[in-house]
């Protein structure tokens, strides 16, 4: 009793781990998790740098304020297999201590396992395989998450489920944040066997409890709803003035439920059932005191409160007034209203005085963001056919990448999980625009790529265009905005965007009936409803840059044949000493004369050949006072480590790669 019942994901085996059966490609095979093949830390190179250029302002352009950010040039782009990226970042000190813990949000679109064959990957994994490698994927990226970091993970309806129980247990079903619905496509396809499928999901999980997201901006469509029908100088929508609630957990009346008066008819005027008033007592009072003066009544009648809003008597509070007009009620005829011609006060009554209580709300009041919703319509982030597009204006030449993602999706991802300067990670980079659209927002980011090919194609030379400034597409420039065109103003309430869909509309008609358009009364909609475009504003000037790197090849291989660790052709020189450092958790120490890496008080010295006395002693005479060494040694025999254990300061001796790798698949029974 009292335990929190857990649900497993259980899949076939689970208790595995995998290793690529080739370069370059999603293929895999089980083995033992203490396998050599799965537990080496392949090292991550830095090959060069690329910087980009920012262009100067020029004049009669608009920009925004993101145009001013400074641009990025902590990035990192990385060939190489998600999860030996992934192993390299969590687990080779020099990444290690930039990255683990510090990655504000990771967004990723993996292999959606889809069954189908595309141009650059094939997207047919077993279940089981599938699970698997994404699981030991996730465990490295909960790692490197923030405190304060989200994950996003995009699928369709595949392996969504899976992915959902998977995501719980990585993650722990209390940091579900929310599963995102969007709209890919805008139409239905006419030759899907059954249903047309028209969106993905997104699955947002954060790393610990409390997150919170950043608000995004408040809809003009929201604006355009506020409005002054009565000459007031501030636009305002009629609200509401209950709120949700009117007993507290005893059940008794809350202070906010009373009944108000008309001022004309005398009817109590109560909030509805199950709610109170919203706002302060001393706000509605002195709100009402602007037509006619209100006191309170200190014998309220209970029962009609009762009756009104279904709080028994029993728990209602006979401490809390009612409001009632001061005086005698107001002789108003049933032609004229209650207010004249003046604007309505704060909170009026409906019918001329003679209705219910209504509330203004002044849009100057109301916040200029709104919370995330789960429902992203394409009008909002685009679709399937804007990414293709956005590819297509980079790579006019080549054949678009098979599913890429429209940068206004990754806007608002990005928008909502991170803040300027933050780091965004994405482990299946393919056309790079995460990368892309997190560089464009003034973020720092690393991304990686498997399929060599997209890699060269499209991965670098987009994140290139995007630093040069010659990628004008996507989110670089805001999309015009609709704007009233006409001399006197549209009509109240409609918006630019409503009024261009009504002269298209429009526009429709006179092409079916041409001797319409002489008429007076469409000249004057034509005229009343005048809209043109804005010249967009530009977000991006370009700028920053990026570390390219790859993963080196292993420099260790097992045999299961004969349970042997050996060291591969590869496994020489400073390959083989950066090799060794990383397996052991040493930082590189490349500037230091004797010692090849430092963990602590303890030196790392590896030897690729026979560890003799000689070397032994030149090492212990340059050792720090209090500090041991680790001699890392392709060749060891018994008086090297005797002669190392013989200088009493902790040093030791490891064989390379036997003592590196101690796992043998072969079973005692089976010796």
């Amino acid at each position: 009793m009292g335990r929190q019942q857990r649900l497993e994901l259980t899949w076939t085996n689970k208790d595995k781990a995998l290793i690529p059966t080739e370069q370059g490609r999603y293929g895999y095979t089980w083995v033992d998790p203490r396998d050599p093949r799965y537990c080496e830390t392949r090292v991550l190179t830095v090959d060069e740098t690329v910087a980009g250029t920012r262009s100067e302002k020029e004049e009669g352009t608009t920009y925004s304020e993101r145009a001013d950010l400074e641009p990025q040039s902590d990035n990192l782009l990385i060939l190489g297999e998600s999860g030996d990226v992934l192993e390299a970042l969590t687990r080779m000190p020099e990444w290690s201590e930039k990255y683990v813990g510090k990655v504000k949000c990771i967004y990723i679109d993996p292999p959606f396992n889809t069954a189908q064959t595309f141009a650059n990957y094939e997207d047919n994994l077993e279940h089981s395989v599938w699970l698997t490698m994404m699981r030991d994927r996730l465990l490295h990226m909960r790692d490197l998450l923030s405190e304060d970091g989200s994950i996003w993970v995009h699928l369709d309806d595949v392996e969504n489920h899976r992915m959902r129980a998977l995501m719980d247990e990585v993650f722990g079903s209390g940091n579900f944040v929310a599963e995102v619905v969007w709209q890919k496509a805008y139409s239905p396809r006419n030759d899907a066997s059954g249903f047309s499928v028209d969106q993905d999901v997104i699955i947002v999980y954060s790393k610990a409890p409390g997150w919170q997201s950043n608000k995004l901006p408040r809809l003009a469509t929201r604006d355009a709803l506020y409005t002054s029908p009565d000459g007031d100088s501030r636009r305002w929508i009629s609200a509401d003035p209950a709120a949700p609630h009117s007993v507290d957990k005893n059940g008794r009346q809350v202070a906010a439920v009373y009944g108000v008066q008309n001022p004309i008819t005398g009817e109590m005027i109560y909030p509805a059932k199950n709610r109170q008033w919203g706002k302060r007592r001393a706000d509605f009072h002195a709100w009402l005191n602007e037509t006619t003066p209100y006191r309170d009544e200190v014998n309220p009648d209970l029962e009609k409160r009762s009756r009104a809003t279904g709080i028994p008597v029993s728990q209602l509070r006979a401490d809390v007034p009612d409001l009632v007009v001061d005086g005698p009620l107001l002789e108003v005829p049933e032609t004229a209203s209650l207010y004249g011609l003046s604007p309505l006060p704060r909170l009026y009554f409906t019918d001329g005085g003679r209705g219910g209580l209504k509330l203004k709300r002044y849009l100057d009041e109301i916040s200029q963001t709104r919370a995330p919703q789960t429902l992203w319509l394409h009008e909002d982030v685009g679709h399937s056919r804007t990414s293709k597009a956005e590819m297509n204006a980079l790579f006019p030449e080549t054949a678009a990448f098979a599913t890429p993602k429209p940068e206004r999706l990754l806007e608002r991802v990005i928008h909502i999980a991170t803040n300027p300067g933050d780091v965004v990670l994405d482990v299946f980079a393919g056309s790079g625009t995460t990368a892309a659209v997190a560089q464009k927002m003034g973020r720092r980011w690393v991304t990686c790529e498997l399929v060599e090919d997209t890699f060269n194609r499209f991965t670098r030379p987009r994140l290139e265009k995007v630093t040069n400034g010659e990628d004008q597409g996507g989110i670089s420039i805001q999309k015009p905005e609709r704007v009233d065109a006409t001399e006197e103003g549209l009509p109240e309430g409609l918006s630019p965007e409503d009024a261009q869909k009504f002269n298209s509309a429009l526009n429709k008609v006179l092409a079916a009936n041409p001797e319409l358009k002489a008429e007076t009364v469409v000249k004057a909609l034509k005229t009343a409803t005048k809209t043109k475009n804005q010249k967009g504003v530009v977000n991006w000037r370009g700028g920053g840059g990026f570390q390219v790197a790859h993963l080196e090849p292993a420099c260790f291989d097992y045999d299961p044949e004969v349970a042997l660790t050996t060291l591969t052709e590869r496994a020489t020189g400073d390959l083989l000493v950066r090799s060794v450092a990383a397996q052991l958790r040493f930082a590189l120490t490349p500037n230091d004369l004797y010692f090849d890496g430092k963990r602590g008080r303890e030196h790392l010295v590896v030897v690729e050949g026979v560890l003799d006395e000689e070397k032994i002693d030149e090492v212990m005479s340059h050792l720090p006072d209090g500090h041991s060494v680790l001699f890392a040694a392709t060749v060891v025999d018994d008086f090297a480590r005797e002669h190392v254990r013989s200088s009493k300061n902790g040093s030791r001796v490891v064989h390379v790669p036997l003592e590196v790798f101690p796992y043998s698949d072969i079973t005692e029974e089976e010796k």
